[in-house]
């Protein structure tokens, strides 16, 4: 059922081979585990959980598909899976992808004007890439 309009779904639900072939191709920090598509975000501490937690929020909602999170003090593990189409659906990847991008970007490792977190100072720090 959908989550708005109680309807069923006609999305395509990934095998678990396909879900292996993407993650391998797309995302190879998740992982797929108990119908979900998963990825640990480690951080430097509170701050930086919480801005995961308020970005993956802002992602999520501007979307209209909403993860799962367990969050911790060093950690945020966000899980995707459409339950409407009762699996793993283009609208997963989707926002996985957008989510890795925002929340891996590092600024400083590209041209521009800015500078990125200086990660060599623990008052800054706040999340530990990849």
């Amino acid at each position: 059922m959908n989550d708005v309009t109680d309807k069923p779904s006609d999305e395509h639900v990934y095998s678990l081979d396909e879900i292996n072939v993407k993650l391998a191709a797309e995302l190879p920090h998740w992982y797929f585990e108990d119908g979900w598509i998963r990825r640990k975000y480690k951080t430097s501490g509170w701050k930086g959980t919480l801005m995961v937690v308020n970005t993956v929020g802002h992602l999520a909602e501007a979307a209209w598909h909403h993860p799962d999170l367990t969050v911790s003090y060093a950690f945020v593990i966000v899980k995707l899976c459409t339950h409407s189409a009762k699996g793993i659906t283009d609208k997963d990847w989707t926002l996985a992808k957008k989510i890795e991008d925002v929340i891996q970007w590092q600024p400083g490792k590209e041209a521009g004007a800015l500078e990125g977190t200086p990660n060599d100072d623990a008052r800054f720090k706040y999340i530990k890439y990849d």
